[in-house]
């Protein structure tokens, strides 16, 4: 074979050739296996259409897959939860047990599970493929549901096109997006919140926590029914409804899909379906998580590739998810799951800590969701930076269509903590904001959930702490909360606008949502007061947030209003670390200037730009967005020529208040 794209194109990648020749010829053998050259990927991953329980012309089928087990019936509430001989599944080839009963044996809406037995054993347990699981209010206790309404939702937009020109994520959770002490529900998230999103200017929400857990507390991490959408949220047609209602708006809806690992429950997962431990799991020591509590599962059997690319294709098919976020990428990449890994080199990269297998199956999870949708989303949520994840398989990658830019979350948080206000380097920042392998796409944000947590601080409450309680209201503020509010725009507006792929935001930061994300538990008295969104503080007039988020849905406007904007050309005109200066271009008609001084403003502050008339069309400190208004932005600036022979740039002079920013447009060349 000839050399792959991605080792062309990174000279410091051709020591590892052969390591990345052998992961790429590895998924075509091991994709030849599993659709024994006959079928596609989609024909392979339908499982789905198969297993778990159907309803059909005779009555109602069930199949699962437990090799181990010696009987299985179906229990439930049409049969007192008793194993009867009527209600018993016989065995299949290849360890699958099949039911079929008549149409009065079950009925919609009634409670099941399989009882199962294996040599030294027996247990209740929810079927793997199941697509509806409820918890009963009172008991606590798990349940499959069976699930065949009459009236089944239709969806009016059947094939939707994302608009990634460019990608702006709006991250959200379904139950904490309502402002009640409780767990919302998909359709007041439809009704009341995609709405705002919308008017915000983002074009794609990515949900967490859609697979069914059984720990509200996990924000959806640990799976344990990956077929079922979770029920304390609502109904299938309800959040087939939202995702068909956010289509209509033109908005693209990506799941944040949980492949890295299992919850351990073994009546409501899949820890001991068929009474061992490595049906779908590795077995001994890699058979649990060190850090997560959770079970990791055993990627190079066949069975947990049908099993997990089939979850791939149902929520896409079934659902109309327009493609993923996969969680934990970095735990999967590697053997050791990349804890207390320092990745200084590429080495780190390739080496026996590879988890080939896992590879693989992340490989043609990519190329089975492009082959189902060519539209498709997929992102990996991956810290490591292993090269060429977010390149296509056919040029030697993995295939994801973006990275998440994770370190830089990480490098706000570090110069609130650690560096005085004086000592901020804009142009260290724009490095690190553009440091990325070219080929590769990334979504870059600020913060995410993961900044939210209870036990971390989102950027507003590490800015302005205890006087949010206080002086947020107009005309009430203090040193601390101005410098607060100027800085949230600041940092948003230098991360989107540095982007090479899409930008995301977590769910009410874009208006500086006070405090932490903490779900209920008993060390809070199973609290709903901080696992919701206090929209109302961004609904009064009399609140700096509402400035925040006008300035948010300014800011994107700007990066929507250039074609290809994530494309164009980055530029950096001016870098001056003593006056806290940086000015940078996306192509030849954007021109972005930050003045990150907390106390100097600069008056006539020259820099060398793209020659031209200038108009300004953001700028942080506008008092709509709770600033001070010291600039007159209806002036319109004009370049001047320097004395310098051959220099084609030309000099803009401009006042840069103090810890502010702005944008520019050329208008005229």
């Amino acid at each position: 074979m000839g050399k792959l794209k991605i080792v062309q194109n990174d000279p410091w990648l051709q020591p590892y050739e052969n390591a990345i020749e052998g992961r790429y010829e590895y998924a075509l053998y091991k994709e030849h296996v599993i659709t024994q050259g006959t079928q596609t990927l989609s024909d392979f991953a339908s499982g789905y259409l198969y297993f778990g329980l159907h309803k059909v012309s005779e009555g109602w089928v069930i199949r699962e897959w437990a090799p181990n087990a010696t009987e299985v019936f179906l229990i439930g509430d049409f049969n007192n939860w008793r194993p009867k001989e009527e209600y018993r599944l016989k065995s299949l080839p290849n360890g699958i047990w099949e039911g079929v009963f008549t149409e009065d044996a079950i009925k919609h809406e009634q409670l099941y599970k399989l009882f199962v037995c294996w040599n030294g054993g027996c247990g209740e347990r929810i079927p793997a493929w199941v697509r509806r699981v409820v918890q009963d209010e009172y008991t606590k206790i798990f349940s499959a549901q069976v699930w065949n309404p009459v009236k089944k939702y239709k969806f009016e937009i059947e094939h939707f096109v994302p608009s990634v020109d460019p990608l702006l994520i709006y991250e959200c959770h379904i139950g904490m997006a309502t402002e009640e002490e409780k767990v919302g529900s998909y359709t007041e998230f439809r009704m009341n919140v995609l709405p705002r999103i919308k008017k915000a200017g983002y074009n794609c929400i990515q949900i967490m926590a859609i697979q069914e857990h059984p720990y509200y507390g996990s924000f959806g991490y640990h799976v344990s029914s990956f077929f079922s959408a979770s029920s304390r949220f609502g109904t299938p047609e309800e959040l087939k409804e939202l995702i068909d209602a956010a289509h209509k708006m033109g908005i693209a809806v990506i799941m944040d899909i949980v492949h890295s690992h299992a919850v351990k429950n073994e009546v409501e997962g899949l820890a001991r379906f068929d009474g061992t431990g490595y049906q779908y799991f590795h077995d001994g020591p890699r058979r649990e998580h060190p850090a997560w509590d959770s079970l990791c599962f055993n990627y190079g059997k066949n069975e947990v590739l049908h099993f997990l690319l089939s979850n791939c294709k149902f929520w896409m098919e079934e659902y109309k998810f327009d493609g993923f976020r996969f969680d934990g990428v970095t735990s999967m990449l590697y053997l050791s799951h990349g804890l207390g890994e320092s990745f200084s080199g590429y080495a780190d990269y390739y080496n026996m800590n590879q988890d080939g297998d896992a590879i693989c199956y992340l490989t043609l999870a990519n190329k089975l969701i492009h082959e189902i949708n060519p539209n498709a989303i997929s992102i990996a949520e991956e810290v490591s930076g292993m090269p060429g994840l977010a390149n296509r398989f056919e040029d030697g990658g993995i295939g994801f269509d973006y990275r998440m830019a994770m370190g830089i979350p990480d490098l706000w948080i570090k110069y609130i903590k650690e560096y005085t206000d004086e000592n901020w380097k804009p142009g260290h920042l724009f490095w690190e904001l553009t440091n990325r392998r070219f080929s590769e796409k990334t979504i870059s944000y600020a913060e995410s959930h993961d900044q939210a947590l209870v036990g971390d601080k989102t950027i507003i409450f590490r800015l302005i702490d205890a006087d949010m309680y206080w002086h947020m209201q107009k005309g009430d503020t203090t040193y601390i909360v101005d410098r607060g509010i100027a800085l949230h725009k600041m940092i948003r507006l230098f991360t989107a606008s540095t982007i090479n792929g899409g930008y995301l935001n977590f769910m009410g930061n874009e208006f500086g949502h006070p405090e932490w994300i903490d779900f209920p538990r008993q060390g809070n008295g199973w609290s709903y007061k901080y696992a919701r969104r206090q929209w109302s503080l961004v609904d009064n007039p009399n609140y700096l947030y509402q400035g925040l988020a006008l300035f948010d849905k300014n800011m994107l406007d700007v990066i929507s209003s250039k074609k290809k904007f994530q494309e164009s050309t980055i530029y950096k005109y001016w870098d001056n670390s003593g006056d806290q200066v940086v000015s940078y271009g996306r192509g030849d008609d954007l021109l972005f200037v930050f003045n990150f001084h907390p106390y100097n403003s600069f008056t006539d502050y020259g820099m060398l730009v793209e020659k031209g008339e200038y108009e300004v069309i953001l700028n942080t400190d506008a008092k709509e967005f709770g600033g001070f208004g010291l600039s007159d932005d209806s002036i319109h600036h004009f370049t001047m020529p320097t004395n310098v022979k051959g220099e084609e740039k030309e000099w803009i002079k401009l006042y840069l208040p103090s810890r502010t920013a702005m944008v520019l447009r050329r208008i005229k060349k």
